[in-house]
């Protein structure tokens, strides 16, 4: 049976709720956005959270990855698929 579950995108969530990246999708006219995201440390496995939103409009999000932390365009969050982090991870995958 298929899930019918929503997609979590990163532009949604609550701040500071950790996750976890899923997958990176491309927008319609930015197909360099994927590369873009994957360069900064968005990959399959990493912990992921919205830290705090910018005034007004709620836009850029301050986010976290890994040891890391962007500001990112609500456009640019929306390309990433999170998921709910299981309560036993700790850490993200080690990609050096």
């Amino acid at each position: 049976m298929r899930s019918t579950r929503t997609p979590i995108t990163l532009d949604t969530l609550d701040l500071h709720r950790p996750m976890r990246v899923v997958s990176l999708s491309t927008p319609a006219g930015a197909p360099e956005w994927p590369v873009r995201l994957e360069e900064i440390g968005f990959w399959p496995g990493e912990l992921v959270s919205v830290l705090a939103r910018g005034l007004p409009g709620n836009d850029p999000l301050v986010v976290r990855v890994g040891d890391s932390t962007f500001a990112l365009r609500c456009e640019e969050a929306a390309c990433v698929t999170v998921e709910t982090v299981n309560p036993s991870a700790k850490e993200g995958k080690n990609h050096a």
